[in-house]
């Protein structure tokens, strides 16, 4: 028995090493194929052309440096039409809805740099005859892209004659001043591109060639200071009927109802800026019933902005903000995971970190902004006591309470750790509907899921949800012509409940930044098109899990395509926005 025993135990452990090993081999067997699968989905033919365009954009942006030039904008428009060819050969209906998606978006990535592109060029053409005493200078400037060697003695001679053909123009257009300081600022630009064009060329050749540096150095030194104050003086010759500055010290560029119809189009919004208008009045007021209902249990009656005041001085001491926000940081993942309402990756949660916000980024971004890391702004040693109180309370721990997970997860700091793991090529089609709208739709989603606990928290959310349709009320306004800088600033200290400070930082960063001019609507109008589709998808049965972690596996686009992507919705090659998705939030 004991011989038998001995020979079945051995037997059995044969058996279990074989079976182990034969696991080893299916869950390696099944790693690859889903390898093999997502690499099939990430190389397939859409997805190589996005990344070849994108490619081909930086080829052509680092070759052609001066871009307000006839040059640039003339290789820029072959080189889009050379692309609109090349999507137009694809056989659409081959496609699977994944690559007809992609198709679409390419499509138009492709038609939105295109209108952008013909909006400045022509804007260039109106004042090109600023910078005609360039003409004979350009060859000089192309032919050391291939280290050509210059004719220093003419070249010193062309550099003199473009000196006197400035003071020339310059006399002969104090009687012709621009329109208005849109058309200067352009004129200034135009010439402002070229003199770092012709610097990068001088500073190649400087101190290396010897010949070149001997003739050319004097004429170049003149020619450059002389092109400075061409450009101030361009800047500042417009018609003085033209209004620049409000008084805010602000200066915007109104884009006008047009050109706003235009860009809601190309980022798949079937709305005219009134209807966006309208909607952002609606749920103003809804907020600021909300916020009556948190004032009247904190005991100030329906004076909600004395609650509010009551909510700002709930601000935590110096040195103690970054202690303060991963408290808040910890609490929030926690709320998410014991509901299990989205994957969140433990590389994820490991791999975020903090950084503080130096003085002058506060100026423009007074409050404490995420992605890969999060930005803590709090007040620094040197700031005036002022600016340290507002601070202060502009980051209090109420007001931070909603906006961490906005910043951090499930909101940017995933956003940035799923794309670029899942259809990395789709960050081309990125859109501020889909990169802000995301972190937005999660305040939805957790006030309505009772987040907010006591009267301070719900006003700290509510605060952010009233500011949000601010913006889409002020920053359309403001393109169509309605408000002025000074006017959206009083907009959000009376009817937000901001400090002036931080009122101004969030108008001037709205103006005059690099923000694109729907990029302050994108963040309510965003979060109200993902919690519609949230809704619609769980009608069909999906839970919400299901629907979040969708969302970040299929990377950046618009929440049109989206929908239409997960719907399965039959698409069209010449495909326009038509999805009047609900802009309702309860």
């Amino acid at each position: 028995m004991y011989i038998q025993s001995g020979l079945y135990l051995e037997w059995k452990k044969e058996r279990i090493n074989k079976k182990n090993m034969s696991i080893k081999k299916i869950g390696w067997l099944v790693v690859v194929l889903f390898i093999t699968t997502m690499a099939t989905a990430q190389t397939s033919k859409l997805a190589d052309l996005v990344s070849e365009l994108e490619a081909d954009t930086k080829a052509l942006n680092h070759t052609y440096i001066i871009q307000e030039s006839q040059e640039y904008y003339q290789r820029f428009s072959s080189f889009y039409e050379l692309w609109m060819k090349k999507i137009a050969a694809i056989d659409f209906n081959a496609l699977k809805q994944q690559e007809k998606v992609d198709y679409i978006l390419l499509k138009n990535l492709v038609n939105k740099e295109v209108y952008y592109l013909n909006q400045e060029y022509t804007a260039f053409k109106e004042v090109s005859d600023v910078s005609k005493f360039t003409n004979d200078i350009f060859p000089f400037i192309n032919q050391r892209r291939r280290g050509k060697k210059p004719n220093s003695k003419e070249l010193a001679q062309l550099l003199q004659d473009a000196l006197n053909s400035i003071e020339t123009d310059m006399e002969s257009s104090k009687s012709k001043p621009f329109k208005d300081w849109q058309t200067a600022d352009k004129a200034s630009n135009v010439v402002l591109s070229f003199q770092k064009g012709l610097e990068e060329a001088y500073n190649f050749y400087y101190s290396y060639d010897p010949d070149f540096t001997w003739w050319v150095k004097q004429p170049y030194v003149k020619l450059n200071e002389k092109l400075t104050v061409y450009i101030n003086f361009l800047k500042n010759n417009y018609l003085q009927t033209s209004i620049k500055d409000d008084g805010s010290g602000i200066i915007g560029k109104p884009i006008g109802e047009n050109a706003l119809n235009e860009s809601l189009a190309l980022e798949f919004i079937p709305y005219s800026p009134k209807d966006l208008i309208r909607t952002a009045e609606e749920q103003f007021v809804w907020c600021k019933n909300e916020m009556i209902k948190a004032s009247l249990e904190l005991g100030f009656g329906e004076d909600w902005k004395a609650a509010l005041k009551h909510v700002k001085n709930s601000y935590v001491p110096p040195g103690e903000q970054p202690e303060a926000i991963m408290d808040l940081y910890v609490n929030s993942v926690k709320f998410i995971e014991d509901r299990d309402l989205i994957s969140l990756p433990d590389l994820a949660k490991e791999t975020w970190g903090m950084n503080m916000m130096t003085p002058e980024r506060q100026k423009v971004n007074p409050f404490f902004t995420g992605g890969r890391d999060i930005s803590i702004s709090y007040p620094t040693l040197d700031m005036d006591h002022d600016d340290k109180m507002m601070s202060m309370r502009g980051n209090n721990p109420n007001f931070s309470f909603p906006t961490v997970q906005h910043e951090l997860l499930p909101g940017h700091n995933l956003q940035f750790f799923m794309t670029s793991r899942h259809k990395s090529y789709r960050r081309s089609f990125s859109t501020p509907f889909w990169v802000e709208g995301w972190p937005l739709y999660w305040e939805i989603n957790l006030w309505n899921k009772d987040f907010p606990q006591s009267p301070e928290q719900k006003l700290g959310m509510l605060f952010w949800r009233i500011h949000r349709c601010a913006r889409i009320i002020f920053s359309l306004k403001f393109h169509l012509g309605e408000m002025t800088p000074q006017e959206c600033i009083t907009l959000l200290i009376d009817d937000v409940g901001h400090e002036y400070a931080n009122a101004e930082a969030e108008v001037r960063r709205s103006f005059t930044t690099n923000y694109p001019p729907l990029y302050q609507l994108a963040y309510m109008i965003g979060g109200l098109q993902f919690y519609a589709l949230k809704n619609e998808m769980l009608k069909k049965g999906w839970s919400e899990k299901r629907f979040h972690d969708m969302v970040m596996e299929e990377g950046s686009m618009p929440v049109e395509l989206l929908r239409s992507l997960i719907q399965n919705i039959p698409l069209n090659k010449n495909y326009k926005t038509n999805w009047k998705f609900s802009t309702d939030f309860d």
